[in-house]
Order: C-alpha cells, then structure tokens, then sequence
C-alpha cells in the first residue's frame, strides 16, 4: 500500500469509531501528539502531587488527613497508568521522566501555583479537578486505545476528587468569618488558572484542528471552557461565594455565561517556566528522583535475582 492509501485507511478507522491500537500503522504526528498529550498528562498527575502532599501533615481532622492522603496515592496511580499508555508509543518512560526532569517536557501550568491554606485543598479538588474531568471524561472516548482505557478509571477517581473537594469549601463556606473568608480567598486565587488549564483560545491553537479531525480531541479548548464556567458559575450559589470576574453574568440569548478576559501573558509566562513555583516544582522532582535511586536500583536486583532462581528452575 502507498502512503496515501495507509492514511485514508487510518482516517477511515477513526471516522468509524474503531481504536487505534499500538501495532496498528498510523501517522507520524498522530504519534507524536498522542506521546505528547499522553506524557504531559503523566506529568501533570506526579508534578500534582506536590501542592497538595504539603498539606498532608497539616490537615485539620484525621478524616481530611486520610482523604488526602488517598487523594495523592490516586494521583501517583494515575501517572503510572499514563506513563504506561505512553510506552505504548515507542518511547520508554525512562526517557519520558528525564525530559519532565530537565524541563524539556511540559506538565499543566496550573500545578505551577502555590497553595497557601487549607482552602486550598478544597479548591483545588473543586475547581482544578473539575476542569480536568471535563476534558478527561471527552478522552475515554479518544481515538487511542490505551488512552481512552486508562482514562475509565482515571475519570472515576477524578470524581470523587472533584466531590470531596467542594465538601472541604462547603464545611469553610457555613463556618466562622474566618473559614469564610479563607474560602472566599481560596476560590479568588485559583479562579482564573483554572480556567487556563484548557489551553489558549482556539484561535491560537496550532494542533486543535488535527486532534479534532484524528479524534484525539473530542470538544475544543473554547468549548470546554464555556462549558466549566456554565457548572461552576451556578455550583458556588450553594457555597455562598463569588467569583472573582464582574464580567461574569448569564447570557439568555447564548443560554451560556458570559466571562471576562483570561490573563494570556501571565498564562504563557508560566509556561514557559516563569510561574511562581515552576523551579520549585522540578527541584522537588529531581530531588524526589535522586535520593529514590537506591529503591529503583533494589528493586531491579530483587527482579534479576527472582529471575535467575526461575530460570534455574526451568533448568
């Protein structure tokens, strides 16, 4: 077959709805975008880990400690999944973990934040973990396979992140004058990074077109947007609270919300590793990987030895 009957081949799988499995031929670039988005995502997952494993010594009930704690073991869970759909597509997770620690890969920008109190834990599950499930939910229908299995699971557990996170700011949102106001503040600060976890505006999305045509993508950056700011807008009645943009109002000719302007220069600074904690956050991560060298290095040791005795065995 030619290169040209390969790719209508390819296309006409993805239009019929049937997976692309690992063996299956398909496009350079519908490789590489997969091993990118996939691989970004693995980070995201372990690079989030941070911001909130800081507050696991300082939660303030053993019942919030416990579920923090289950939080971030759910997220580590998630990396390893990914990391494994990533794989898949040639490239080793070795390698995918030392481009993470040198800062040639990408992770979210929005885990390039700090987080100041307690509040913040409950927002980061509401809102951070809410946009995250709307753009996740679309990707266990993408046309990868391994992606979209590993995405079912991933979902489920977002969920509940997404759950227990608004309970946290519920629980502040009927207490003192001082819970409220550090829900309040909370909300205020994490508001607009949120929704910049989608990605730029379409119009300045190089790869939307094709990740729609191929199926990567299911909705685009703009819809989904709307979409989060359309749930959240009418979820914080029942806090009490207010979001932190005056442009915010609803539209009943679009039967959508309006909203203001994102802050794009601070959007792409952070990307480009200027945000508050993006040192920090790869400082972590080196260090985490470095003093963790003599379990990998046990680890495999363990696994020769085990292999070894087997294979005696079988002798």
């Amino acid at each position: 077959m030619t290169l040209h009957d390969l790719e209508k081949s390819f296309q006409a799988k993805i239009d019929a709805e049937i997976k692309i499995e690992p063996k299956d031929w398909m496009p350079d670039a519908y490789r590489k975008t997969n091993l990118r988005q996939i691989s970004q995502h693995a980070h995201s997952e372990i690079v989030g880990m941070l911001p909130e494993g800081n507050w696991i010594t300082r939660a303030p009930s053993l019942k919030r400690k416990a579920i923090l704690i289950a939080k971030v073991q759910d997220e580590a869970g998630h990396g390893l999944y990914l990391y494994a759909a990533a794989e898949t597509l040639g490239t080793s997770r070795e390698q995918m973990i030392d481009d993470l620690h040198s800062g040639k890969a990408k992770y979210s920008s929005i885990f390039n934040y700090p987080t100041l109190t307690w509040a913040d834990m409950g927002a980061v599950g509401w809102l951070v973990d809410g946009a995250a499930i709307l753009n996740q939910v679309m990707l266990c229908r993408t046309s990868y396979g391994p992606y979209a299995r590993a995405m079912v699971r991933i979902c489920k557990e977002e969920s509940f992140h997404q759950r227990q996170g608004f309970d946290a700011l519920l629980v502040l949102s009927k207490g003192t004058p001082e819970q409220k106001a550090m829900c309040q503040d909370a909300i205020n600060r994490w508001w607009w990074p949120s929704l910049m976890m989608f990605g730029p505006k379409d119009s300045e999305s190089t790869n939307s077109d094709q990740s729609m045509k191929w199926k990567i993508k299911r909705k685009t950056n703009d819809e989904l947007r709307q979409h989060f700011v359309d749930m959240i807008a009418e979820q914080i009645k029942l806090l009490g609270m207010t979001l932190p943009d005056p442009d915010l109002k609803w539209n009943a000719e679009k039967m959508h919300y309006d909203f203001g302007e994102i802050n794009w220069e601070e959007f792409w600074n952070v990307v480009k590793g200027n945000g508050p904690c993006n040192k920090q956050r790869l400082e972590a991560r080196n260090k985490a990987h470095q003093e963790g060298e003599w379990v990998r290095e046990a680890a495999l040791a363990y696994a020769a030895k085990k292999a070894e005795r087997l294979q005696k065995r079988v002798a």
